[in-house]
């Protein structure tokens, strides 16, 4: 039994999508037989691999930055993802925090490494932000932390 995290970028463009999604199932396929993984299921990655996870007869364990998350940072088009992925998980994880911000985030990121045995990141090798909370900061994170992280970005990846 494997859990897996992830933290990927949000902001790929329609072409990538496909690229980023045939990438994870390849990446998950040798942990699917007792996989769960664990997503905090925003647009874009976190999306794509929560329903690899699913198609792959993983369990999804969805945790939530913040009381406020759906309401004020999940936008029309990416509401029926998210809602559909709240309800096929095994697990949501609602953080304590009232307001979707930063230190929100930052919590949530911490929360996905303490639930895992390693790290998927979807990410294009961009330095942190200086902001904090973001894929970069989380692999650095997960890094000095002695994790195992499989970072995965296909050739023609492009953000948006």
């Amino acid at each position: 039994m494997t859990t897996i995290a992830v933290t990927g970028h949000m902001d790929l463009t329609d072409s990538s999508v496909h690229l980023v999604r045939d990438a994870l199932r390849e990446t998950l396929r040798p942990y699917a037989d007792g996989l769960t993984g664990v997503s905090c299921i925003a647009r874009g990655s976190d999306t794509l691999f929560a329903e690899v996870v699913l198609e792959l007869g993983g369990r999804l364990v969805v945790v939530i930055p913040s009381k406020d998350y759906r309401q004020s940072k999940v936008k029309p088009d990416h509401a029926d993802a998210f809602d559909q992925l709240v309800q096929a998980a095994d697990d949501v994880v609602v953080l304590d925090n009232e307001t979707a911000n930063r230190a929100a985030y930052e919590e949530a990121n911490r929360t996905l490494l303490h639930r895992a045995d390693r790290l998927v990141a979807v990410w294009d090798g961009t330095p942190p932000s200086g902001k904090g909370g973001g894929t970069a900061d989380t692999v650095q994170e997960a890094r000095a932390a002695g994790f195992p992280v499989d970072v995965v970005w296909p050739v023609g990846a492009v953000r948006g």
